[in-house]
């Protein structure tokens, strides 16, 4: 079984992330712990996403505080496509396969690994992604453009937001500028 780990520090406001990956007996499991100031307030999530073999999330749960809101959730999308926070079902997330953690560089890895770009290509990426402020899952657009074997042109539109990532072959970002760098 293959096992990876990763520690982070975020570019952005004062905080880190440890996360690892590990490949379970039927898929791929991603836990890991990111302390960081969210909108003047210390945050402490421990995060854990499952995925199937083909990299789409099956289940993902956050929990810890931001400030003093205690922070608790089950997010789990079934095989038909069908996301739930708590077991209520989230409307307008079809179309999406993976559960993107706002608060964490980890989860992009879903997104590359699933869609397996080769150096050239390039692909739209829906994700259902949580914005721990609300403990909401919305969609988000994203594109991936392959550049080379460790680098991608990221988009993500709504925030405006598009960089060169840095990437490792296991598939976790080395580079996020202006947000997330790995700790060497």
């Amino acid at each position: 079984m293959m096992v990876d780990t990763i520690l982070w520090r975020r570019l952005d406001t004062p905080g880190h992330d440890a996360c690892r990956l590990e490949q379970t007996g039927t898929g791929w499991r991603l836990a890991g712990v990111a302390a960081f100031r969210h909108e003047g307030v210390p945050a402490c999530l421990a995060y854990q996403v499952e995925c199937d073999a083909k990299w789409r999330t099956s289940k993902g749960t956050v929990q810890g505080w931001v400030g003093a809101r205690a922070v608790d959730l089950l997010i789990q999308r079934t095989p038909a496509g069908v996301w739930t926070l708590h077991g209520e079902v989230v409307p307008h997330l079809d179309g999406c396969f993976d559960l993107d953690l706002g608060f964490t560089p980890a989860t992009n890895l879903f997104q590359l690994r699933r869609a397996a770009l080769q150096v050239g290509q390039s692909a739209a990426i829906p994700v259902a992604w949580l914005d721990v402020a609300d403990s909401a899952l919305q969609v988000l657009q994203q594109r991936y453009e392959r550049r080379n074997a460790g680098m991608y042109w990221y988009e993500a539109p709504r925030f405006g937001y598009a960089a060169s990532l840095d990437v490792l072959p296991v598939g976790f970002i080395l580079r996020y500028p202006g947000l997330w760098e790995a700790e060497t």
